[in-house]
């Protein structure tokens, strides 16, 4: 044992003195004779997307041999070269990548002496480029269809509303003619939610254009594919009461005890008491009709307000008729028949609005008309049924408006 003791020993000594004449530069002998040198890399990489492009930032790298850096993607496919035209670390290089298809990418930089010696790669990833699959999904800023617009008092203004827009919305562009017939352009900005057309050619469209950016620092904007058109923008203007007179057809009711139709279009605002109303003549039970000329032709009646007496025989479910020519619409059903109905609308008449009132029919009330009707000159009234009685009927007042 003592023997091999002493062998093991000798060869353990003999083994380290070779190792102590291997020199700390042998390992070129790997590197072709020489040492590997890798410049500076950069750092703080930044992309901000773009329409088939983005723009890369990064901070260069204080190492004064680099002379230039080159971004490579498309797993090393594609590649640019950027100079390095700046050594302070604070400061920020930058450069285009264009041309890229709409897609998440992956940048690698390196930087590079003129010996052609590369730093180790900085790497961003996940970096998103955009195109016409984004902009195909993009919509119109949202209008405020409860209230889409409000004409000012002075009756030309026009204010149009809109609703909370994206968060990166950058702003909706509005095209309308003014009255003067000259085009006009204006800007909506995202923190606004209303604009103000002035001087606005009532009939004319109105269209609008939003624009996006995909995300915070975004170098392109994005507009979506074509301009909305804005719900029609019209002004309501009351029926000029002085033009209104009365009619008689076949079987209408008639006025009673001492009241004129008349009153139905004096301006009163409010319900009034006898004699100032409108008191059917009772010659006839529920329902009944009365007839009216409002002395022009409107071809865009919008709505109606009817107002009781201040007390009783209130009309709370009637119905509004209207036609544009009297020839040969005289009907021959009294209005208690079943049949009147559709001989009405044989003869031409339209039903505009059947309002049923919950109320004791006192008060104002409106009704908006229906949505798209005809020239409309004479209005038929007919009342199915008041508050209190199956043969009389009270009313203060009648007013229709028109679409302009």
């Amino acid at each position: 044992m003592k023997y091999y003791s002493r062998a093991i020993l000798i060869i353990l000594l003999f083994g380290n003195m070779l190792s102590c004449t291997r020199k700390p530069t042998d390992y070129r002998s790997f590197l072709g004779g020489s040492e590997k040198t890798y410049p500076g890399a950069v750092t703080s990489i930044s992309a901000y997307p773009g329409n088939a492009r983005l723009m890369l930032t990064w901070h260069p790298s204080p190492d004064p041999s680099v002379s230039r850096y080159v971004v490579y993607w498309n797993n090393y496919a594609d590649s640019l070269v950027v100079s390095a035209s700046k050594h302070n670390p604070s400061d920020t290089l930058s450069c285009l990548v264009n041309k890229l298809q709409e897609y998440i990418y992956t940048f690698f930089i390196f930087s590079y002496d003129n010996a052609g010696n590369k730093s180790i790669s900085t790497e961003i990833d996940n970096v998103r480029v955009y195109g016409s699959i984004y902009q195909n999904n993009l919509i119109n800023r949202p209008v405020n269809t409860d209230t889409p617009f409000i004409v000012q008092a002075n009756q030309s203004d026009v204010t149009l509303k809109f609703l909370t827009p994206d968060s990166i919305n950058i702003g909706t562009v509005i095209k309308y003619t003014n009255s003067t017939g000259t085009a006009q352009q204006l800007l909506l900005s995202k923190d606004s939610s209303s604009i103000l057309l002035k001087d606005y050619k009532f009939g004319t469209s109105v269209t609008y254009q939003s624009s996006y950016i995909p995300k915070r620092g975004a170098i392109d904007t994005f507009y979506t594919k074509a301009y909305d058109t804005f719900p029609e923008i019209f002004k309501v203007v009351e029926c000029d009461k002085h033009l209104f007179k009365e009619i008689h057809l076949p079987n209408d009711i008639g006025a009673g005890f001492g009241t004129s139709m008349s009153q139905l279009w004096d301006g009163s605002t409010q319900p009034k008491g006898y004699p100032d109303i409108f008191h059917t003549d009772g010659s006839q039970n529920m329902p009944q009709h009365f007839s009216f000329d409002l002395g022009a032709t409107y071809n865009h009646l919008i709505r109606m307000q009817e107002i009781g007496r201040n007390c009783c025989h209130n009309p709370i479910d009637f119905e509004v008729w209207g036609i544009a020519d009297t020839t040969g619409a005289a009907t021959t059903l009294p209005a208690t028949d079943p049949g009147w109905k559709n001989e009405s609308i044989s003869k031409g008449w339209t039903l505009l609005k059947e309002v049923i009132r919950s109320d004791d029919g006192i008060a104002p009330v409106n009704a908006d008309l229906i949505a798209s009707p005809p020239p409309v000159r004479f209005i038929r009234i007919r009342i199915i049924k008041t508050t209190d009685d199956p043969n009389y009927a009270n009313l203060s007042q009648l007013t229709f408006w028109n679409k302009e």
